[in-house]
């Protein structure tokens, strides 16, 4: 490996006085508020609260704000993969991965057997047979860290290296050919696609580690439905996935099956698709929120479930349903509704136009 050494040293915990200089890790999900958190957490600041729900929680990126602001944070989202992401930054308040460890997670030591499940049933897929293999590697050999939030991390980093490595940012085309392909590109990253999955994981490892801090609350990430977290808080953010205006609405599990897959590796032969080429794993349940025609009451189980919190709603001015309509059936259980735009915003994938970004606070 070619990090250098000192980096998975342990670090004093970040109190109150040095938490404003963490800065939350980089990430590249489609979605992500890490751009705009600040600017939300701007607009509560006349607000009086201490415990928060994040009920779709995503890449944790508001959670951490809240976090670092000092409050006592819930993460909360029904993927696996990004509960393991709610576990290492939010949840966590001390715990890091070691370079020993890093070492260890990466190579196939003796005394153990490994499978090649990823190498024999995605070859050409999303990536080459050695970085098939890599995955397999360290897919098995996380579990065999004792610690849950240690396991954590490395998923965390897992997910972002295989994140990294992909055209889009996402599975949900069999294109490794776009990689492999000698030919002048007008877009994506090719030095970045060919980086080591070692290195990739190691950076992102200790991107996580510099980013632990201790809020002085208590802070847990919970799997669930938005509307089945356990609690009571005194605000909730909400950042539902957004369904378009043409009806179409965004499916982070299918975009995001193999980070899913990852996770589950044992189960995972028996979890996969085979009538598609990209090898997704079999659709879930449908869920309200990708359903223009359940989405509006979808929101009003969930703000009735919250009423007697602060809801903060972040949405899109091109979003089913509309700003107005939100903001409607917000005013059946809070006396008081903003509407804010945050400004406009590009979302990657998205057509040229930019839509406006907007925050609606019912309290």
């Amino acid at each position: 490996m070619t990090m250098s050494t000192g980096l998975f040293e342990f670090l004093p915990q970040a109190r109150a006085e040095n938490r404003e200089s963490i800065a939350f890790p980089q990430t590249r999900f489609q979605g992500s508020k890490r751009k705009l958190a600040g600017a939300i957490l701007g607009q509560l600041e006349d607000l009086s609260y201490s415990t928060v729900l994040d009920a779709f929680g995503g890449t944790g990126a508001v959670s951490y704000a809240f976090k670092r602001a000092g409050k006592s944070v819930t993460y909360n989202d029904i993927l696996f993969f990004n509960h393991q992401i709610g576990l290492a930054l939010i949840e966590n308040d001390g715990v890091r991965l070691t370079e020993e460890e890093d070492q260890f997670l990466q190579a196939r030591g003796t005394g153990f057997t490994f499978d090649n499940f990823i190498e024999r049933t995605f070859e050409g897929i999303y990536y080459t047979r050695d970085e098939n293999r890599w995955l397999d590697t360290v897919c098995q050999n996380i579990p065999r860290l004792t610690c849950p939030i240690k396991r954590a991390i490395a998923w965390f980093a897992v997910f972002q290296a295989a994140l990294i490595k992909r055209p889009y940012n996402l599975f949900h085309r069999s294109n490794l050919y776009m990689r492999l392909a000698k030919v002048k590109r007008t877009f994506g990253n090719k030095v970045t696609w060919e980086g080591p999955f070692a290195d990739y994981f190691s950076r992102f490892a200790t991107d996580a580690n510099l980013a632990v801090i201790d809020s002085g609350g208590l802070c847990r990430a919970s799997c669930a439905d938005a509307t089945d977290v356990e609690g009571d808080f005194d605000l909730v953010y909400i950042d539902t996935p957004y369904i378009k205006r043409n009806g179409v609405g965004v499916d982070y599990r299918g975009f995001y099956h193999f980070l899913e897959g990852l996770l589950q590796y044992p189960q995972w032969e028996n979890l996969i698709d085979n009538r598609l080429k990209h090898l997704p794993l079999r659709a879930s349940p449908p869920q309200p929120w990708s359903d223009p025609n359940q989405i509006r009451a979808a929101f009003e189980r969930l703000f009735h479930r919250y009423r007697s919190s602060i809801l903060c709603v972040s949405y899109r001015s091109d979003g089913i349903p509309s700003i107005s309509d939100l903001a409607s059936l917000l005013r059946q259980f809070k006396n008081e509704v903003r509407i804010i735009e945050l400004g406009s915003y590009r979302y990657a994938l998205s057509p040229r136009r930019e839509i406006q970004e907007m925050l609606l606070i019912g309290s």
